[in-house]
């Protein structure tokens, strides 16, 4: 008897012991089984080098694309062009052969610059870059607000983000050491005249004053000469805009405007910026405290829109976006470079 209930504990016990590691162990369903079984077979199937080009060949028919030439449109003005892009077969097998097939992944693109570029159009301001491309620029006006300028770099360096500062003449001035810190973490800076006046309103001489006193404090206190000038609340005329290419600076302006310096609630702000946010988009911004508490949700939402954030030369430019940042891998996803094939788990 003894001997008997024994064996019943015995067999209990390994009862339990089977359905608890049967509890533990995940169940896949058949789909995903199927699913990774492909992916182990493509990626244990070698190809010959004529069936990887011709699988690069029918690429290059399905991803080539033209370039787009810069224009000046009625309403939006001067819209940048649009480099083309071509499948180099030679540099993409050459990226294939250590793994011995064709991945869509290693294939090699070279860009083709359109015909006439920003620089080839007529002096003109800037709204916005292309619609193809999916970069966005912020762009951040400092006269004042110094007490939400360190916590504003500080979110931006936290998402890896570059933004243009235009900074104030007068501003740069009684602030060198602000200025610099800007410039220290990687930010574009461009001119936003003087002591912040209506340009539309000045004349020739004054227009050039305020341009030239800016370039001048901003080459003494960083070394940089800026490229760019956005005009203080918008107020520009022809004349501003032709002096300030003559000094070398495309004048920009915005498609998205925050509206911060009205001190709207931080969730109205950013639902504003996120829901006008296009391709080509330039976001007007200002240390504030609405920005400096909600940069960080903007800068989020927009990249889960497909869109990188970029300085305006880089928006600007008639360079192909390489893509958004990637905030997180979701398990179970593939990255690829020329050498590795892996998910983003694996050790």
């Amino acid at each position: 008897m003894k001997r008997i209930r024994f064996i019943q504990f015995i067999v209990g016990i390994t009862v339990i012991f089977i359905g608890f590691t049967a509890f533990q162990i995940p169940h896949f369903t058949d789909e995903t089984v199927d699913t990774w079984n492909e992916e182990v077979e493509t990626m244990t199937t070698t190809e010959t080098n004529e069936e990887i080009i011709e699988k690069i060949k029918q690429a290059k028919a399905e991803f080539d694309e033209l370039p787009i030439d810069a224009v000046i449109d009625p309403v939006w003005k001067g819209i940048p062009g649009y480099n083309g892009r071509v499948v180099d077969v030679e540099a993409s097998l050459k990226n294939m052969e250590d793994e011995e097939r064709y991945i869509e992944e290693l294939l090699v693109f070279d860009e083709v610059a359109p015909e006439i570029g920003m620089a080839d159009l007529d002096v003109t301001p800037f709204y916005k870059a292309h619609p193809n491309k999916p970069q966005v620029a912020f762009l951040i006006n400092v006269a004042w607000g110094n007490e939400h300028l360190p916590e504003i770099i500080n979110k931006l360096n936290e998402h890896d983000v570059k933004a243009t500062f235009f900074l104030d003449g007068s501003w740069t001035k009684s602030q060198p050491r602000l200025a610099r810190m800007i410039q220290e973490e990687g930010h574009e800076i461009g001119n936003h005249a003087y002591n912040h006046p209506d340009m539309a309103t000045l004349s020739e001489e004054e227009i050039k004053d305020q341009l030239e006193r800016t370039n001048n404090i901003i080459k003494a206190t960083l070394d940089v000469t800026p490229t760019w000038f956005t005009p203080p609340s918008g107020s520009f005329n022809d004349k501003v805009v032709e002096i300030a290419s003559d000094m070398g600076m495309y004048t920009v302006l915005w498609t998205v405007d925050t509206i911060d310096w009205q001190n709207p609630s931080t969730d109205t702000m950013v639902e504003r910026v996120v829901t006008n946010i296009h391709p080509g988009a330039t976001v007007l911004m200002h240390p504030t405290k609405p920005t400096a508490e909600g940069i960080d949700e903007m800068i989020v939402q927009i990249r889960e829109q497909g869109l990188e954030i970029a300085p305006v030369s880089s928006v600007m430019s008639e360079q192909r976006a390489t893509g958004p940042q990637i905030e997180s891998v979701e398990e179970g996803e593939h990255w690829f470079n020329a050498k590795h094939y892996r998910t983003a788990f694996e050790s």
